[in-house]
């Protein structure tokens, strides 16, 4: 069972609880194993949630013993981002302001994943408030790469990549402002996807940037991701910003996996990004002359405008951040100082503790914008530059079915090397644009580097027009068979190398001790 486990994916785990090879019970118990023995390595949980994870599978063997229809994820360890609402657990977007906040309602797609049998494992360790590309910045310490303890997982879904690429499950679920999603994705060895903005709904996603954000699965494989985006896309009647659009049968467009005479266009100004590494270049090139031998049209084509992306997302995303932070003010959320001379000194003192360093940055940023006298001069021509972008990329589709960049222009980077916020903010030159037009996107693992000796994953980003999302599938799955990869962490293989049956009362013991 413990084998099972470690080398199945989300869909063969399911199939296996519905066919009763396997109860969910046992897999959770499994996957409560596993986060025991990698977890305080990794950090990348804010709270596990076991009586929850029990309880769940319990109910879960309960009803398929009836011979009651179960969900398509039935059974499946799944963990979610801290950002998201889930009833009984805190949801502190890794934040000190919000360390004691109880989610009273689920998100809209945590709801429709339980809805779908996931086992809730718990919360997943982020940047404060999503404010980072490395997990750094989060209040609770930082989540750690299993590929190599010493570096970043990415960000800002540090914990949600470093779930899946440890083995503590096969598929959770993070948010995508800039590239949180996808970046991590290509740092761990996962797939990673931001779906279309609007493709799933926000509701009980604690707002970044509210034109940005989009949220998606991590998960080991390109058919998991399918099936979890199958599970949570959809309208939504909480979230009008939620579009109405054909959920298609993306799990079958995953197993199609036939690029022939697919047209794919490789973003040709991705080779003049600064900082891009030759290894990763390398694998880039090696992923497009494989797009070519199994049949795909590939072509160049150039986006200048995207070059404008950054300058315009820090001042788009900070604006928006500036705005929905307001709310955390010791008043109705979160921290609040107890012994205040008056409302001004409470908001100033509980704001100034409750927020960290990137938190404050980004607020202070976003609130200059939109001062008076700045606005236009800023968030106007930002705004201007982002619907260039957004044409730019519509003019790019009407060529090809697909775009091609890497994801990140560097493989995962020790603790504290990018101590300057400008040269972090870089790391996500690749997925802001994408963001800014609100177009679809995943991470594919094309390789690893051997950078600084160490063998570190790389990613591919495959970006799709909007609502593409079975065209993304086709793409990323013809890729994946085609690589061929094994893509288990140090730390998988030391979880898989430990056969001793987990107790339940003993893992029970253990996260409540």
């Amino acid at each position: 069972m413990i084998e099972m486990y470690s080398e199945s994916t989300a869909a063969a785990l399911a199939a296996a609880v519905r066919n009763r090879i396997v109860s969910a019970t046992e897999l959770a118990m499994a996957a409560l194993a596993r986060i025991a023995e990698g977890e305080p390595k990794v950090h990348a949980f804010n709270q596990v949630t076991p009586e929850m994870a029990i309880e769940t599978a319990e109910r879960i063997d309960a009803a398929i013993a009836a011979g009651e229809k179960v969900g398509p994820l039935a059974g499946v360890p799944v963990a979610f981002k801290d950002n998201m609402n889930l009833i009984g657990t805190r949801t502190t977007c890794s934040s000190k302001i919000l360390e004691n906040y109880e989610s009273v309602y689920n998100a809209t797609a945590v709801a429709r994943m339980l809805d779908a049998g996931v086992v809730p494992l718990g919360k997943l360790n982020m940047d404060e408030f999503a404010f980072g590309s490395s997990g750094e910045s989060s209040h609770t310490g930082p989540a750690r790469n299993p590929w190599d303890l010493t570096r970043i997982p990415g960000g800002s879904s540090a914990g949600s990549a470093a779930a899946v690429a440890a083995g503590f499950t096969p598929l959770t679920l993070g948010s995508d402002t800039g590239g949180s999603i996808r970046q991590p994705g290509a740092m761990t060895g996962t797939v990673a996807l931001k779906p279309t903005y609007g493709r799933v709904s926000r509701y009980g996603l604690v707002a970044f940037a509210s034109s940005l954000d989009q949220i998606g699965p991590i998960s080991r494989t390109v058919e998991d991701s399918a099936l979890a985006l199958s599970v949570i896309a959809g309208k939504d009647p909480m979230d009008a910003t939620s579009h109405d659009a054909e959920v298609e049968d993306f799990v079958a467009a995953a197993r199609d996996a036939d690029v022939s005479g697919m047209r794919i266009g490789v973003v040709r100004d991705a080779f003049e990004a600064e900082g891009l590494q030759p290894e990763v270049r390398e694998a880039f090139e090696d992923a497009v002359k494989r797009f070519e031998a199994i049949g795909a049209k590939v072509d160049e084509v150039s986006l200048p405008m995207s070059q404008n992306a950054i300058a315009a997302y820090y001042v788009i995303a900070p604006a928006e951040a500036s705005s929905n932070l307001a709310r955390f003010d010791g008043i109705r959320y979160g921290h609040r100082v107890s012994d205040a001379e008056d409302v001004i000194d409470l908001y100033l003192r509980s704001r100034a503790e409750g927020f960290g360093p990137e938190s404050k940055r980004r607020i202070m940023l976003g609130t200059y914008a939109l001062s008076a006298g700045y606005y236009d001069a800023y968030y106007a021509q930002a705004q201007r530059a982002r619907t260039l972008i957004a044409r730019e990329f519509g003019e790019a589709f009407e060529r090809f079915d697909v775009l091609l960049t890497p994801t990140s222009p560097q493989v995962a980077w020790r603790f504290g090397e990018k101590s300057d916020p400008l040269t972090m903010y870089l790391s996500d030159v690749f997925t802001i644009p994408v963001n800014l037009a609100g177009n679809a996107a995943i991470n594919v693992p094309v390789g690893f580097s051997k950078h600084g000796g160490d063998k570190l994953p790389i990613g591919l980003q495959i970006i799709g027009d909007y609502f593409a999302e079975a065209k993304l599938f086709r793409a990323a799955a013809a890729l994946e068979l085609e690589m061929a990869l094994d893509l288990k962490s140090p730390i998988a293989e030391a979880a898989d190398s430990d056969d001793t049956p987990p107790d339940a009362q003993g893992m029970l013991g253990y996260f409540t001790s």
